[in-house]
């Protein structure tokens, strides 16, 4: 149908109302575009996850009170809510002196044992990277320093690494150790490891004691002062006078232990000499060790005991433990024992027997317990010590250095045999025709031998056998 417009000329009836359409579609797509944005414009700013993290409080330890090293524990967070809460805990303002030069007292082996055990440290906690190496390096010495920490490199860098999370540093207890590094990487962590146990210094950490990559956040981060940032790293060091450089004045100890963990890399850490001993060449205790010594304990009755020494007036060491090894035990698997018998322990000492016959009751031991004694166990948190010893008559170990030590003892019953009897000093015989004195041709009895020197080595008395010693 068309009607007529105003010149004359025909128009479609319905071109109208479709005109009337089209702005009414163009005025809800305008609607739809214009109304979620001006909602986002206008909506309050959106809080991060990160301001929900409560920062916990700087508490200033007195220089009477020794600061507590606690077990690294991360908060569970994003990566980028890390970073971000991260960002928000401001740098310290206080001064941020270099460290002294270190120069490392002991000999060579313990100066090659402290060089690659501080080596393994960097590599595996910077990475390839020589400046973050350096950085670790310094917080190692640094702690080595410190009264805080134990007092051998060795013991600072695997501090913790019975845990299997918690250590001080992650690269002893997560697996890290498991990869194996390049032949350059290893080499060039030697060379700054050796050159900062010979004085060279990082200079922009400080007095660091502490550090984490900005994508974590340990539980710590923010009760220390942080002082610095290298890489992906930050740098944190104890607020108040334990973070200051007369607290960095403990002088450490220069016998270094073997740690068998690397000794895949260092063979100085393959077996020992002197009194420090390797660790279990399996490394850290596994789930699967503690779960055979546990089912071994229930199907064989009882093998670790329920506590230490019970009477303090027999045995004063609380922190001793006597026990039967059980059978169905394999030895390879008793440090593992020994560990899960001291528990959290710092200080702690097992000694087992095969023979409960032969376990004793209370310390001390006499001469035929400890000929009887299969393994011993040691552990000193404080020194980075953890000794393993086996009796090596009852059972072969791969090193000499994982066998107790021998020694001479006498049977129950047996009596030493009677010392000979002393011989008198002689002179020449009397030559004639020699003027004497008048004492000696008076008869006066010539001077008494001299006595034997008491420092002298007893002699083993026939049909003795060697004890093992711890």
């Amino acid at each position: 149908m068309t009607i007529p417009n105003d010149s004359g000329s025909p128009v479609e009836a319905s071109r109208a109302p479709r005109h009337s359409l089209h702005l009414v579609l163009a005025g809800i797509a305008a609607v739809a575009v214009g109304l979620p944005a001006l909602i986002v414009a206008t909506a309050p700013p959106v809080r991060p996850a990160t301001a929900r993290l409560a920062q916990r409080p700087q508490r200033v330890v007195p220089a009477a009170e020794l600061p507590p090293v606690e077990p690294t524990a991360f908060v569970a967070i994003a990566r980028e809510d890390a970073q971000s809460f991260n960002a928000t805990v401001p740098f310290s303002t206080a001064p941020n002196p270099a460290a002294r030069p270190f120069r490392f007292g002991g000999g060579p082996d313990d100066l090659a044992r402290a060089t690659d055990c501080l080596a393994a440290g960097v590599l595996y906690e910077a990475g390839d990277d020589a400046i973050g190496e350096r950085a670790v390096a310094q917080v190692v010495l640094n702690r080595l320093r410190h009264p805080a920490f134990p007092k051998t490199v060795c013991g600072v860098v695997f501090q913790g690494q019975e845990r299997s999370t918690g250590c001080q540093f992650t690269f002893t207890c997560d697996g890290a150790l498991r990869r194996q590094p390049s032949e350059g990487g290893w080499r060039r962590a030697r060379a700054i490891a050796a050159a900062a146990l010979a004085g060279s210094v990082y200079k922009p950490v400080g007095h660091a004691t502490h550090y984490h990559t900005d994508w974590v956040v340990p539980y710590w981060s923010s009760s220390l002062d942080k002082i610095t940032k290298v890489g992906t790293h930050l740098f944190f060091r104890w607020t108040g006078w334990w973070g200051t450089p007369p607290a960095f004045n403990r002088r450490p100890q220069p016998n270094e232990p073997v740690v068998s963990k690397i000794a895949y890399l260092s063979p100085v850490h393959g077996s020992a000499s002197g009194d420090a001993m390797p660790l279990l060449p399996e490394g850290a205790i596994t789930s699967a060790d503690e779960t055979a010594i546990m089912d071994a304990i229930i199907a064989g009755g009882g093998a670790a005991p329920a506590g230490p020494l019970p009477d303090p007036e027999l045995t004063p060491d609380r922190d001793s433990f006597l026990l039967t090894l059980p059978a169905n035990i394999p030895p390879q698997l008793w440090p593992a024992l020994a560990s899960k018998t001291c528990g959290e322990r710092a200080y702690c000492k097992v000694l087992g027997w095969t023979d409960a016959a032969r376990t004793p009751a209370r310390l001390p031991l006499n001469t035929a317990q400890v000929a009887g004694m299969s393994f011993s166990y040691l552990r000193d948190r404080q020194t980075g010590v953890e000794r393993r010893l086996w009796n090596c008559r009852e059972t072969k170990r791969p090193v000499p250095a994982q066998c107790m030590k021998m020694q001479a003892y006498i049977p129950a019953g047996e009596a030493l045999p009677p010392p000979a009897a002393a011989v008198p000093a002689r002179g020449p015989e009397a030559l004639g025709g020699v003027r004497r004195k008048a004492s000696e041709s008076a008869g006066q009895p010539p001077s008494p031998a001299p006595k034997a020197s008491e420092g002298a080595r007893p002699i083993t008395p026939p049909g003795t056998s060697p004890a093992a010693t711890p």
